[in-house]
């Protein structure tokens, strides 16, 4: 090497910008946003409140404005992708029993926190602290609200299920037809991969919204209302725990027969960014490709994570709506029995796939509250605390809509093993250094994006002569 080469090498050395890996980013942003949400409350500085919720407000509108097309063409592409895999119909099978067991036993730790915490007792709340919500689900407007009225009110009213009810509806039709299909299918793939790369540029913004999000919660209801919620919030954020980092690696190590230190390892990307987004279908993208890493084939991996992230729950439907039904009684002095407790996990099971893969679980507490006969006036008294019990319940979500894939492919004897041990956490940023975006390049496996990634990091680094 020349001497100028070298020392263009030493200045480029110098003068480069460390690069902020994306987890430290979404913490910073975090941090940053308890600080100026305190700042605005106590000083009372009206600019900076209004600037919190309009950065908060627009990262999720800009997730909500992918979800529609993204949810439809996910699904549609999914279901025909099954064409692609031997023993389609075992698969799909195996996936829903999965959903279910899992979502029945998460249910089941939300109950027993709630019974042995108490999480309605020593509030200071009472029955006028609560409103009923603008809207409410129930069991008949999620049977007749399965079948949209026309094509159109779904997309602009973001109702998820009638999308996905047409989105398999055009899947199922699109396999019947054969060849005939093949230009929609290439149309459909093409689009998905756009709406995949622009909701990747938001979800760069995730450090950004992460701070307008947490730091409006801390200027609208301060620490004071936290303080009221405490036991409630902590109940939640331990039963989803004991799912993911308990209920979870148990299975993984007895059912799958993996590691599950190397799992979390994979998924880890996925779990951070939906704590901070929120949203299971706004992470969709990013969890299927961090389950291709772990050695689940795309072909299934494409079919079983969109579906997933629209009706694989485990925090939002299962421990979230357990919790605060016994939270709710408590609070309007109602006591429930054994028949209550097991329709809670009915609903639990049957009733996800009412719960949208969007910020909040409104809808799952409604249809809860209803089945059971609690005042609806009980979630207004939950919308305060909302937003940061939702952070945990978005990552229980996805730590699931990764699972399950993982375990029926270990069970069916398809996981590549060599792929799910070489797996490893990445960079967000690192994830489109190919051009692909986050669905990654076409047929590789985890061990070799890993391989190109090491490879380049190599390749970045000046040689010394």
């Amino acid at each position: 090497m020349s001497s100028d080469a070298k020392l263009s090498a030493s200045k480029q050395q110098l003068f480069r910008i460390p690069r902020v890996p994306f987890w430290a980013q979404i913490l910073a942003g975090l941090v940053l946003g308890v600080l100026l949400g305190w700042l605005a409350r106590s000083a009372d500085v009206g600019w900076l409140g209004t600037a919190l919720t309009k950065t908060g407000e627009t990262f999720v509108q800009l997730l909500k404005l992918a979800v529609a097309p993204l949810v439809f063409f996910a699904i549609v592409i999914s279901i025909t992708n099954l064409r692609k895999v031997s023993n389609a119909a075992r698969l799909a099978g195996r996936t829903l029993l999965w959903f279910m067991v899992t979502s029945l036993i998460a249910v089941a730790i939300g109950l027993t926190i709630g019974l042995l915490a108490n999480p309605g007792a020593g509030t200071g709340l009472t029955t006028r602290d609560g409103a009923e919500p603008d809207s409410a689900g129930s069991w008949l407007d999620f049977l007749t609200g399965i079948v949209p009225t026309d094509v159109v009110t779904p997309f602009t009213e973001l109702n998820v299920l009638q999308i996905v009810f047409m989105a398999a509806v055009v899947g199922v039709a699109a396999l019947k037809l054969g060849p005939k299909a093949e230009p929609l299918l290439e149309l459909s793939e093409s689009v998905l991969s756009l709406l995949q790369k622009a909701l990747w540029w938001v979800i760069r913004l995730a450090p950004l919204g992460s701070l307008g999000l947490i730091g409006t919660a801390i200027k609208d209801y301060g620490w004071g209302l936290i303080g009221q919620y405490a036991t409630f919030t902590a109940d939640v954020y331990i039963g989803c725990a004991l799912v993911v980092f308990g209920v979870y690696p148990l299975l993984l190590a007895t059912v799958a027969r993996v590691s599950p230190v190397q799992f979390f390892r994979g998924a880890w990307p996925a779990l951070q960014l939906a704590f901070v987004s929120r949203s299971s279908v706004g992470t969709m993208p990013l969890t299927q490709k961090v389950t291709e890493r772990l050695g689940v084939p795309k072909e299934y991996t494409s079919f079983a994570v969109p579906f997933g992230a629209t009706t694989k729950m485990d925090g939002c439907a299962s421990v979230y709506p357990a919790l605060a039904a016994i939270f709710v009684a408590q609070i309007f002095g109602v006591d429930l029995g054994v028949g209550d407790y097991l329709l809670i996990a009915f609903v639990s099971v049957i009733g996800s796939a009412a719960t949208a893969g969007l910020t909040g679980a409104t809808v799952m507490l409604t249809l809860t509250l209803s089945t059971l006969g609690l005042p609806l006036a009980g979630v207004g008294l939950l919308l305060a605390i909302d937003p940061i019990l939702d952070m945990m319940r978005t990552a229980t979500n996805v730590a699931g809509q990764a699972l399950v894939p993982v375990l029926v492919a270990a069970r069916e004897k398809i996981l590549d093993l060599d792929a799910f041990h070489s797996a490893k956490s990445f960079s967000i940023e690192d994830l489109d250094r190919d051009g692909t975006g986050p669905a990654g390049a076409e047929g590789r496996t985890g061990a070799e994006d890993d391989a190109e990634d090491d490879a380049e990091d190599d390749a970045r680094t000046p040689v010394p002569a």
